[in-house]
């Protein structure tokens, strides 16, 4: 595993938003490089609104680091379907990321060193799905 992925802290803070929305900003962001793969931010979910987080039956195993289940996530403008992924039990190499969420970059917007100056605001129920 260690060759292949790596898990590092990210010493600046992450915010995390979608649609003018902000999600979250943390200060304990990983950033887990897999093979030659685009680093994926994982933030912890206690930095996270899961407020406007609804799970879904969409669920993926990866051999590295293990089931993930998917979240979508509710904004003024409808709902991002499957947006966010989580390893809720990872492998044990990958303890590191229990807790967090991961979200799919072409989703959401992940800022590095600057805190989301927005609202949150959840989704009424009975909207439409963003189009994306």
């Amino acid at each position: 595993m260690a060759s292949y992925i790596s898990v590092t802290p990210i010493k600046d803070p992450v915010s995390v938003s979608v649609v003018e929305m902000g999600l979250g900003t943390s200060a304990d962001a990983l950033d887990l490089r897999e093979g030659r793969c685009p680093p994926v931010v994982h933030v912890p979910r206690t930095d996270i609104d899961m407020a406007p987080l609804d799970r879904t039956t969409r669920a993926s195993t990866c051999p590295w680091k293990g089931k993930a289940s998917d979240y979508s996530i509710g904004t003024p403008s409808g709902v991002l379907e499957n947006a966010v992924w989580s390893c809720e039990d990872p492998l044990h190499d990958m303890a590191a990321i229990r807790e967090c969420l991961a979200f799919y970059a072409d989703k959401v917007t992940i800022t590095r060193g600057q805190r989301f100056r927005g609202s949150a605001r959840p989704l009424p129920a009975g909207r439409s799905t963003v189009a994306r």
